[in-house]
C-alpha cells in the first residue's frame, strides 16, 4: 500500500463525501479508491468511514485521522520546497471566484503573477453560486456580498458603492427616472437573480431616513455577472449593481448612471479559506497579491 496516495484517496472521499466524487476528482476508478480506503483502514486496524449503499459517513476516528492527514498534505508542497534556494511558493492552487471577478479582475491580472511565482499552476473554477470549499476541493474563494458562513476565515478586499443605470437608447426611448418610483411605471428592470435561492434580488435605494425597494417590471433576470451587465448594455432595461462591474461601460458612454442621489450599502469584497485548512505559502503569497489587485481596483473608483 503507498500511504500517501491512501490517505489522499480517504481525504477526499470525506471532501467530497462519496467515492464517486472523490473518483472523479482524483481522475481514477471508484473501485481502486474503495480498495485503497480499506487498505488503510486495515493498515490503521480501525474504521475510518461507514459504508452503506446510499451514503459513506465519517467515524470517530476517521474525524481525527482526517483532521491531522489532511493538515499534514496541505503542508507537503512547502516541506519539499524548504531547501529550495529560490524559496519560490510551488504546487496546485485551486481558487474559485465570480464570472465577473475571474474575467475583469482577476485573469487579466494574473500574468504578473505567473511572472512572480512561475512555478504556482493555478486551478480555477468560475461560478457565481457559491461552494463549499471543502467539498469542492478549493483552496480559497473569492466572494462578493455579506459573509454568512463562520467556518470560513476571511480578508477584506474592500468595498464598492452601488450605482443604477440604463443604456443611452434605453432611457431615450423611456425616458430618466427621477425618483426610484419610477421605476414601477414604465421601465422595465435587468434583475439580477441569486443562484443561491434563484430568486431576482430587489432594487434598493437610500436617502437620508428614506429607504426604497423595487422589484418593478422585469422581461429578464440573470444569474450571471457578466450576462447581467450585457443586458443592460443592450438596452433591455435599467440594471442596479457595484461600481466595479458596470465602471468601464459607464466611462465609454454605454452606461449612463441614474437616480444618483440614492444610494445603499456598499458592496464588500472577500477572499476565504476553511478554518481547518493550512495557511500554506501559496496560499499566503496569492491572498498577499489580491488584496494588492483589489486596492488597485479600488484606487480606481471614479465618480461618474
Amino acid at each position: 500500500m503507498d500511504q500517501l496516495v491512501a490517505m489522499k484517496a480517504f481525504c477526499r472521499v470525506v471532501e467530497t463525501g462519496g467515492f464517486t466524487s472523490a473518483a472523479d476528482a482524483l481522475d481514477m476508478p471508484k473501485a481502486t479508491v474503495s480498495k485503497i480506503v480499506g487498505e488503510l483502514e486495515g493498515h490503521l486496524r480501525i474504521r475510518l468511514l461507514n459504508r452503506t449503499t446510499r451514503s459513506v459517513q465519517v467515524t470517530k476516528e476517521g474525524a481525527i485521522y482526517y483532521e491531522r492527514a489532511s493538515v499534514w498534505l496541505q503542508q507537503l508542497p512547502d516541506i519539499d520546497g524548504v531547501f529550495d534556494e529560490r524559496v519560490k511558493p510551488r504546487g496546485r492552487l485551486a481558487v474559485h471566484t465570480s464570472s465577473w471577478v475571474a474575467s475583469e479582475v482577476l485573469v487579466p491580472a494574473l500574468p504578473r503573477f505567473q511572472e512572480e511565482y512561475p512555478e504556482l499552476e493555478i486551478e480555477l473554477s468560475v461560478s457565481d453560486r457559491s461552494v463549499h470549499l471543502i467539498r469542492e476541493g478549493a483552496d480559497c474563494a473569492i466572494r462578493g456580498g455579506e459573509l454568512n458562513d463562520q467556518a470560513l476565515i476571511s480578508r477584506s478586499l474592500g468595498t464598492s458603492r452601488w450605482i443604477t443605470a440604463a443604456s443611452p437608447k434605453y432611457l431615450e426611448q423611456h425616458g430618466v427616472p427621477l425618483h426610484p418610483d419610477d421605476l414601477t411605471d414604465g421601465h422595465m428592470l435587468i434583475h439580477y437573480r441569486l443562484a443561491r435561492t434563484g430568486r431576482p434580488t430587489a432594487f434598493r435605494f437610500e436617502r437620508g431616513d428614506n429607504r426604497v425597494a423595487v422589484t418593478g417590471k422585469s422581461f429578464l433576470s440573470i444569474n450571471e455577472s457578466n450576462s447581467h451587465l450585457a443586458a443592460g448594455i443592450a438596452g433591455l432595461g435599467v440594471l442596479q449593481s457595484f461600481e466595479w462591474k458596470l465602471r468601464a461601460a459607464i466611462q465609454d458612454g454605454r452606461l449612463v448612471p441614474v437616480l444618483t442621489e440614492w444610494t445603499r450599502p456598499s458592496h464588500p469584497f472577500h477572499i476565504l479559506y476553511p478554518s481547518n485548512r493550512y495557511m500554506s505559502t501559496r496560499l499566503r503569497v496569492f491572498i498577499d497579491w489580491m488584496v494588492k489587485v483589489f486596492a488597485e481596483l479600488e484606487r480606481g473608483q471614479q465618480t461618474p
